[in-house]
């Protein structure tokens, strides 16, 4: 009776949630309580000043504390030396401190913190915590699910610090910032579920911009993705990063990223089954 319990949450869970897996940003809602999740992102991207290009890899775990509460650790690694290095690591969490819902729909409000270190070189002016600065971000999320489409916008407060050991901050670089991200995200297929095992093929499209607090230069790009979830557990993205416009320096703006999740539902319960074995 608990797995097929268990098995309806996964698949209530998956039908409304599954448009808010966006590729670049986090809805307001949370992973599912004492869920861990696995994922490999990975991104390559055009350099603007040089020739090539240079690819990111970010191993992430998430975990689902209750249905408000997550707690994610990523670490960061590129080849932008020549060779696979790991340069960095953060921490983030988000509280979900506000929820309605509705027969077809839903509405979140959430916060959210970063703290990232990182030792790699600094060589743009754009900020960004997840992969190339030392810092911290902070922000506020909002996420509507009207049936099939998500709806999600956050705006934050991000500051860059010195890449230690050896890469102190530009002087001439203004060091915090203002994030804007506009999301939307609608399942395609399928038209009507029978069972938890059907496959999900959701389009995105988000927008995300930043401004940097003491100068005003700013950048706005967009990121259409496809998405695949498969049997309510496994997610595969697929997103293509384009420059709409920027007036700050960016090293390598245009881009495409591939995603790879996992989610190990009712964990706890599980590894203690299998200790009691």
């Amino acid at each position: 009776m608990k797995k097929i319990v268990l098995l309806l949450l996964v698949f209530v869970f998956q039908n409304s949630y599954s448009q808010e897996l966006f590729v670049v940003t986090d809805p307001a809602s949370n992973v599912p309580a004492n869920t861990l999740s696995v994922r490999i992102a990975q991104s390559r991207f055009k350099e603007e000043f040089e020739t090539g290009f240079n690819y990111h890899l970010i191993p992430e775990i998430t975990y689902g504390v209750n249905k408000n509460l997550m707690f994610r650790a990523s670490a960061f690694l590129s080849d932008r030396s020549k060779s696979l290095k790991t340069e960095g690591a953060s921490l983030y969490t988000k509280y979900r401190f506000y929820s309605t819902d509705d027969l077809n729909s839903h509405f979140r409000l959430a916060a959210f913190g970063r703290y990232s270190i990182n030792n790699s070189d600094i060589h743009q002016e754009q900020i960004e915590i997840n992969g190339h600065n030392t810092g911290f971000e902070t922000g506020l999320v909002a996420t509507k699910l009207i049936k099939k489409v998500a709806i999600s916008a956050s705006v934050s407060f991000e500051k860059a610090l010195d890449n230690k050991p050896d890469y102190q901050f530009p002087d001439e670089f203004g060091n915090n910032a203002t994030n804007y991200t506009l999301s939307f995200g609608k399942l395609m297929y399928p038209k009507k579920y029978n069972n938890f095992k059907q496959t999900n093929i959701n389009l995105m499209v988000e927008f995300v911009g930043q401004t940097i607090n003491e100068n005003g230069k700013s950048s706005l790009d967009v990121v259409p993705a496809i998405q695949f979830i498969f049997n309510s557990q496994a997610r595969l993205d697929l997103a293509y990063r384009r420059e709409l416009m920027s007036s700050m320096l960016r090293s390598a703006p245009n881009g495409f990223y591939l995603n790879i999740e996992y989610n190990f539902f009712n964990f706890l319960q599980a590894n203690k089954k299998e200790e009691g074995k």
